[in-house]
Formats: C-alpha cells, sequence, structure tokens
C-alpha cells in the first residue's frame, strides 16, 4: 500500500500502482471525469501514469494551468497525428504547448501547408480525437529511439535525441503515431472535443537562423465546443482593441523607419498620458521617501562587465561604441540598476541613510529581433518605471512588503482588480545562469516567500524563471478580455551590492553590505501603456485621459462662445479643446467617438441662449441634456 497526501493534508492508502485517474475515481466519478493530468511529488504526472511510493498528490482540471498544458501538449501530439496522416513524409520537430493553444514545427519538404489545408487539418484531428485513444508512456534506451527515428527518416528528432545525456528516453503513442516527450498527457484523446487551426509562421530549427526554416503550426483545442466559440470572440474584441491600431486612431504613438525599428515616438497626447502616469507614481514615491535621479543613456562596458549585464545581455544589447580617439568603449545601457549602484557607492554611506531609496524613470536598450518587435509591447527602447531600495538585511522584510503595498496600489488606481503573483526562484539544474552564492540566493528566496506568506497573497512558484542576479516577484493581470499579463515586478539581490562592493558603516561602526531590492510596478512605460489601451480599449479614466472633452460647435458662428466655455472649463483643470473643422455636426461626433474622446459637448442656439452646453457621453446613445457650466463643472468632478 501506498500513502497519498492531499492539499488539504488529508492522507489516504491506495494500492501502489494506482494512477491519479484511479484515485481521483475512489472519490467521486463526476472529479475523474474532469481530471486532465496530476502533480506527484512536485512532478507534472500523467494521470493514468502509476504512482508506486508515497506521494504527495495535486489533480489538474480544465481550470487549472498545469490541466490545460497537459491538454494543450496532449492536442500537439493529435494534430502531429493529423498531419502525418494527411501529409506523408512530414517531418517534425518540436510542438509544445504554449500560453493559449499550442504549436507544432514541422517540415513539409516541396508541399507547403497553406491556410486552405486548415480545415481538413480540423476535420482530421476531430477524427482522431473521437477515437479516444489513450496516450501510453513507454521508456526506451537512447540509441533504441535513434533508430526509431532513423528509420522513420525525422532527422530533427535525431538531432535532438544526440544532445540528450544517455540514459533512458520516454516515447508516447496514441493511436497510430509515436513521438518523442517528456509528458504529461491526458488519459485519453477523446476529452478533446473542439479543434481550430490558428495561423502559420515561419521557424528556424532551434531559433538558429542558419538553419533550414520550418513551419510553424499554431492551433487551440477545447473540451467543448461553446468555449472555442467563445474563445474566438475574444479575438476578434482583442483584433478591436489592439493598442497598434487604437495607438493610430487616438493619435498616442508612431514608429518611423528612418528613426528606426522598435524605437517608439510618443505623440502629444500620447506623451500627456505617460506624463499622468508618471507623475501619479512620482506622487506615490515621494510619499515613502523616494529620491529621484537622472542616469545617461550610455555607460562604459565596465560598468557592465562589473555588474553581469554585459555577460548576460552581451548578444542582446547594441554592442560596444568606441571614441574615435581615445578607444573608450560604450553601451546603449540595457538596465538602470549600475548606474544607480555607483550613486549608492560614489560616497561613504551611514546605517542612519538606509534605506535609501533611488527612483528614475530611466530609458534602457536591448537589441530584439525585427520579427519579434510588436507595437508597445515589444520594442528596442523602453522607459521603466524603475528603482532600488539599499537596506539592511533587518530592514529587508519590511521594505520589500512597502514595495508589495505600493505595487498592489498601482494596479488597482489603474483598473487591474484581478491579478496573482509569481515567485521565480532559481532553475536547479542550471546553476550557470545565475550570479552569486548559494547563500545570498537561499536568502533572498526566503525573503520573498516570507514577505507573500505574511500578506497571504495568492502566488504560484516558477523554478527558472530568477533574473540572473537574484530572485523575483513577478504580478500576472488579468485584462477586461479575459487575457493574462505580467506587469510589476519586485527583486531581491545581494549580488550586485557585492560585485560592485557596495558597503555602509553599521551602528557598530564596522563596514557591511546591504541588500538591494530592485521594483517597477509598471514594469516599462510602453509595455504598460500598450496593455492599459487593450484593457480600456483605449477609454482611459477621466483623470488619466489627455482629452476630457470636446467642444463641437452645431457652426462655426458658435467658436466665439466655445472658447469662453474652453476658458471657463481650464480654470477648474478641466481639458478639452474645440472642434472647428468645416464637417458636419455628425461626422464630428462620430470622429471624436472613434478617437475616444470621453465627453462631447454640442453647442448650438439653444445652449447660447442657456449659457450652457448639450453633454453627450462617448459610447453612449443620445445626450445628458442641457447643463449651465457651473452643473456640468460639478457633473464632471462627480465623473472624476
Amino acid at each position: 500500500m501506498i500513502n497519498i497526501k492531499f492539499p488539504d493534508g488529508n492522507v489516504r492508502q491506495y494500492e501502489a500502482g494506482s494512477s491519479a485517474m484511479d484515485i481521483a475515481n475512489s472519490i467521486s466519478e463526476g472529479l475523474a471525469r474532469n481530471v486532465l493530468s496530476a502533480t506527484v511529488n512536485g512532478d507534472h504526472w500523467d494521470a493514468n501514469r502509476p504512482i508506486s511510493s508515497d506521494a504527495d498528490l495535486m489533480l489538474h482540471t480544465w481550470k487549472d494551468e498545469a490541466g490545460k498544458y497537459a491538454f494543450w501538449h496532449s492536442s500537439a501530439h493529435i494534430m502531429a497525428e493529423a498531419l502525418e496522416a494527411l501529409f506523408p513524409g512530414i517531418k517534425f520537430a518540436f510542438g509544445p504547448p504554449i500560453e493559449n493553444g499550442f504549436y507544432y514545427d514541422v517540415d513539409t519538404g516541396d508541399k507547403p501547408l497553406t491556410p486552405a489545408d486548415f480545415s481538413k487539418i480540423e476535420q482530421k484531428m476531430i477524427e482522431l480525437a473521437q477515437q479516444k485513444n489513450e496516450f501510453v508512456r513507454t521508456e526506451v534506451s537512447k540509441a533504441d529511439a535513434t533508430q526509431y527515428f532513423t528509420e522513420k527518416g525525422d532527422e530533427y528528432k535525431v538531432e535532438h535525441i544526440e544532445s540528450l545525456e544517455d540514459g533512458s528516453i520516454s516515447f508516447y503513442k496514441q493511436g497510430n503515431f509515436t513521438d518523442l516527450c517528456r509528458g504529461p498527457h491526458i488519459p485519453h484523446t477523446g476529452y478533446i472535443k473542439a479543434v481550430k487551426v490558428m495561423s502559420l509562421a515561419g521557424a528556424y530549427w532551434k531559433g538558429d537562423e542558419s538553419r533550414k526554416q520550418l513551419t510553424r503550426v499554431y492551433g487551440i483545442t477545447f473540451p467543448k465546443q461553446k468555449e472555442l466559440k467563445a474563445y474566438l470572440h475574444m479575438l476578434e474584441e482583442a483584433k478591436k482593441r489592439d493598442h497598434r491600431k487604437l495607438g493610430q486612431e487616438m493619435e498616442l504613438f508612431m514608429f518611423s523607419e528612418k528613426v528606426g525599428s522598435g524605437l517608439p515616438i510618443w505623440l502629444p497626447k500620447g506623451t500627456q498620458v505617460r506624463e499622468r502616469l508618471q507623475a501619479f507614481l512620482r506622487g506615490e514615491q515621494e510619499k515613502l521617501g523616494y529620491k529621484m535621479v537622472v542616469t545617461p543613456h550610455i555607460g562604459g562596458k565596465e560598468l557592465y562587465m562589473t555588474s553581469g549585464h554585459y555577460a548576460k545581455y552581451g548578444e542582446d544589447s547594441f554592442q560596444p561604441i568606441k571614441t574615435p580617439r581615445d578607444g573608450e568603449e560604450f553601451l546603449l545601457k540595457p538596465m538602470n540598476c549600475p548606474h544607480h549602484c555607483e550613486i549608492f557607492g560614489h560616497r561613504p554611506r551611514s546605517y542612519k541613510e538606509l534605506p535609501l531609496k533611488i527612483g528614475e524613470f530611466g530609458t534602457v536598450y536591448r537589441y530584439e529581433q525585427s520579427g519579434e518587435l510588436h507595437g508597445l509591447s515589444r520594442v528596442r527602447g523602453f522607459t521603466q518605471d524603475d528603482a532600488h531600495i539599499f537596506c539592511t538585511t533587518d530592514q529587508l522584510k519590511e521594505q520589500f512588503l512597502e514595495v508589495l503595498h505600493l505595487t498592489t496600489h498601482v494596479l488597482n488606481k489603474m483598473g487591474f482588480e484581478e491579478f496573482t503573483a509569481q515567485i521565480s526562484l532559481r532553475d536547479p539544474d542550471n546553476p550557470d545562469k545565475y550570479i552569486g552564492s548559494d547563500e545570498n540566493w537561499d536568502a533572498a528566496e526566503s525573503a520573498i516567500i516570507e514577505a507573500t506568506k505574511e500578506v497571504d497573497l495568492q502566488t504560484k512558484t516558477e523554478l527558472g524563471e530568477a533574473a540572473f542576479y537574484g530572485p523575483k516577484l513577478d504580478f500576472m493581470i488579468k485584462d477586461a478580455l479575459g487575457r493574462r499579463w505580467q506587469l510589476g515586478t519586485i527583486q531581491v539581490d545581494y549580488n550586485l551590492p557585492e560585485r560592485f562592493e557596495l558597503e555602509y558603516i553599521g551602528s557598530d561602526n564596522q563596514s557591511h553590505r546591504p541588500v538591494m531590492i530592485h521594483r517597477a510596478p509598471f514594469g516599462s512605460m510602453e509595455r504598460f501603456m500598450s496593455i492599459l489601451i487593450e484593457h480600456t480599449a483605449g477609454k482611459f479614466p477621466l483623470w488619466l485621459t489627455p482629452e476630457q472633452y470636446v467642444l463641437i460647435p452645431v457652426d462655426n458662428k458658435f467658436l466665439s462662445y466655445c472658447e469662453e466655455v474652453k476658458m471657463e472649463l481650464a480654470k477648474h483643470d478641466i481639458r478639452g479643446f474645440i472642434d472647428e473643422r468645416n464637417e458636419t455636426i455628425g461626422k464630428k461626433i462620430r470622429d471624436n467617438e472613434v478617437a475616444k474622446i470621453p465627453i462631447l459637448l454640442i453647442v448650438g442656439e439653444k445652449e447660447i441662449e442657456s449659457k450652457g452646453v448639450a453633454v453627450r457621453m462617448q459610447g453612449e446613445k443620445g445626450d445628458q441634456g442641457t447643463k449651465s457650466i457651473a452643473d456640468f463643472v460639478q457633473y464632471f468632478q462627480e465623473l472624476l
């Protein structure tokens, strides 16, 4: 018999060799019908894979990310089986699940796939799913795995197997298809009820531009047809909210080929929004004692070699520029942290100065491949709402909690009320990815875990997602369409103070090394703006929007009255403009609706006689009636 411990602490006994599905069945048939995969002693596990020893068990359904992972992982295998049946001779590379769905990289030879093939791929996948074939796991030797795929003619699989360590390798088979795979998978193919092939893209084998370009086939599946329908509806809504489209319509930002790809230019209206966001956060920081600084856009190569950023971001940074006469080397800065370390270390420090909180809206630069650039969300130059807190080890927990409260306050203020936090730790299998001692890492990881427990913050832990110099807490928000985004981060760092040899004199008159907290509630102004535009569909909160109203005269002979109204509203810090174009009243209303102006004020003979304005709210049919200027100001303040 084996002891199985559940998340609630309850322990039950089962026969050795029982699977998660057997255990779920013993609890209830309803539960068993919904179980897709499991976690056994921390490892993601097939629901029908035997458990041979005592274990901690967690069951996963469609409601869990782990359940979706297994579902879409299995769907990738079914798509591969369908492709092999439809296109004999096709060769397979990798086929992982992703955040929404899955993809498979394939080599179709001289017969390229096209969107015209999507419907027959979908039909074949549904046909295969309905067979309810089990996903069967087997362990084979590296030699046998190599032989299998060599005989099949899948050279991509053979090359990948050669890169693996010697030992057993897992295969999964469903129906007539066998794949090299670690798993896990759902119990059988019948769980998949709805299928959609989404798109095609090019992808180099192993991401190497010198290798062959393969075809990446994207797909998504669901356990119910209505869920697929809802997802496709969400995608249509997302297209309407695309920040690139709205940013152009609202004249917020632009890109210029002459300036350079991935380098956004903020237009006047976008600049207003950006500056108000910065003013809000600057005000919140000043309440907490932050000191704002400004540092250069470039730095000497030695600075980033000391910090470790050159080794980490060297390939992804704009390469060093040598000065023409004395041969000095400079980089466009990839991070603000080294500059702030230099600020701390430029003179002796006392414990009485700690915590020292240094803040900056600092622009940094990373080289992203042109194919990865995407509006404001993936750029080559971006401004971080960066701050670094230098504190004692005794102050670390208190300061971390303060930053935690600031970040949640910022997210709530921006309308992101639904979010979770991810504790990002080291990858224990890849220690070379990180700098610093195990002792420092253990201390930093413990500080984050203890602080989140103290405030009962809902978290999940991800190994391998830490920054190269320390663990971090990343905030994952859910937007109005239910999409998840990573926004805001807090990091604990014992390593950079050590690399820069930072010290302060303690109350014992001895030298001590500070601890460093990195934090950025917005993450970057560019990415945050892209998410905020799509979350609000361009309808920013009234306090944030660049133009809160537009005055629309029915005839240009009413322009002078509109000027009077505009001047009066300005006295109450209400900002807007007059639409003086020689267009019909209907077109002016439509255009300003598209531009997401929150309040439309119509002025005609009636309004001039009553010394008022007709109020119309963006996106609403009809108007709010005619209001005097004083009544409108009161109405506006209530809206604000």
